[in-house]
């Protein structure tokens, strides 16, 4: 079956090269059916599984429609290169092939489906360059936004965030995390407003940016119903605990299901948050009262112990 697919191939390109001479009842080359024969050998070399020589024909069915200046049908074969170069696990290259349709994409005016290959590039290459994957899952994400087309470009964004927190770049994190926040307000999605608020604040926090943190959930109670939320009474909760350096109250607040069901990324930064200098410290006098009434039920050996740490540790 191999063979006789390989064959096939054979034979299109046979037919290729003889649509691209010319001679003296021929002055121009057939790039339309040249390209289309190449197309053929290129989908028949991928059946028989000879990746490198699709590879190759789509290549030369890309150039083919180039010369014939249809730009769209050029691109599509680039990506279908890249694809064999994806095959054969040579993922930087296959990249650069999708990277390249993506920009004949755009010049040909579709910029839907130049945004649609700079997506799929990001996912090849997320797991081997996540640098690289953020960088197309930006352009994607700008390709979308100047066709006002915020939610699917907001999306990205929120792939580039997460891969930036992944990799500890936190700086660019935070600026990406504003951006996504913009957009969802811009789209009225306010409860994710408010996710990415605490996102926002575990970001700053991890980068020992107080000041920063604060702000952003100052600047987060102009979002419609978020002063009162339970997004909002947590981060305050949370502040407050790093404020205070009390790294029990900061865990406590991190472990609440709010923050660990966050996407895996944000929640890993909520329960690995250490307050620098942080241990445990004394509790306000109405958390101390409450406390207090409720463990007086518990008996003398607890009132011994509440006796041993009168100091104010617990």
């Amino acid at each position: 079956m191999a063979a006789q697919k390989i064959n096939e191939a054979l034979e299109h390109i046979a037919k290729a090269e003889k649509y691209l001479k010319t001679g003296f009842l021929k002055w121009k080359p057939d790039y339309d059916s040249a390209a289309t024969e190449y197309g053929k050998a290129g989908v028949a070399f991928k059946n028989a599984k000879q990746f490198d020589q699709a590879k190759d024909a789509y290549l030369r069915e890309a150039e083919a429609h180039a010369n014939n200046r249809a730009l769209f049908h050029s691109a599509k074969a680039y990506e279908q290169a890249g694809m064999m170069l994806k095959e054969m696990q040579k993922l930087p290259e296959a990249v650069q092939l999708i990277e390249k349709a993506s920009m004949m994409y755009l010049e040909n005016g579709t910029p839907d489906t130049a945004a649609i290959a700079l997506e799929r590039a990001g996912k090849l290459i997320e797991s081997v360059n996540p640098e690289k994957a953020v960088q197309l899952y930006q352009q994607t994400a700008s390709v979308f936004e100047n066709e006002e087309r915020l939610q699917q470009a907001v999306e990205l964004l929120g792939k580039a965030s997460r891969l930036l927190v992944r990799g500890r770049r936190l700086d660019e994190a935070a600026l990406s995390l504003q951006k996504e926040k913009n957009m969802y307000k811009e789209v009225e999605n306010y409860p994710t407003c408010y996710k990415k608020t605490i996102a926002q604040v575990l970001v700053h926090l991890h980068r020992h940016d107080y000041v920063a943190a604060e702000k952003c959930v100052r600047e987060s109670y102009s979002i419609p119903g978020f002063n009162g939320s339970e997004d909002c009474t947590a981060l305050e909760q949370l502040l407050e605990g790093y404020d205070n350096q009390d790294q029990d109250q900061v865990s406590e607040v991190c472990n609440s299901p709010l923050f660990k069901y966050m996407d895996n990324d944000y929640a890993k930064l909520g329960l690995s948050l250490v307050v620098p200098g942080g241990g445990t410290k004394k509790k306000s006098p109405l958390t101390a009262q409450n406390e207090a009434g409720g463990s007086a039920a518990a008996g003398s050996h607890a009132d011994e112990e509440d006796d041993e740490y009168s100091g104010g540790l617990c």
